[in-house]
């Protein structure tokens, strides 16, 4: 199998996904102590990296994305799929996956 070399900018998500590149996991509580990496949670906050065009209407034309590239949103902890490229990690996920727009 050919090794394929991907980067953020090579990777366009079709129709209603979004590719997220994830925030870093906390590695300190709220009462200060330091969590060892397995015991640290996926984190679920990211930052969007790209859009996709839309989902496609019965009629043919596009429906708008509510998200744009920078924003930062809150999605489903089980959602989409994992992606890793170099040290930075991704999610490709739907649209419908994402719960809220984070200021």
């Amino acid at each position: 199998m050919a090794a394929v070399s991907l980067s953020v900018s090579t990777v366009k998500p079709l129709g209603d996904r979004v590719f997220i590149k994830v925030s870093a996991p906390q590695e300190k509580t709220a009462g200060g102590l330091y969590l060892p990496d397995n015991a640290q949670e996926k984190p679920q906050v990211g930052e969007i990296a790209a859009v996709g065009p839309g989902k496609r209407n019965d009629d043919g034309t596009r429906q708008t994305m509510d998200i744009n590239v920078g924003d930062k949103v809150l999605y489903s902890k089980y959602a989409g799929t994992d992606i890793k490229l170099g040290t930075d990690e991704y999610v490709l996920l739907s649209e419908k996956d994402i719960l809220a727009i984070v200021s």
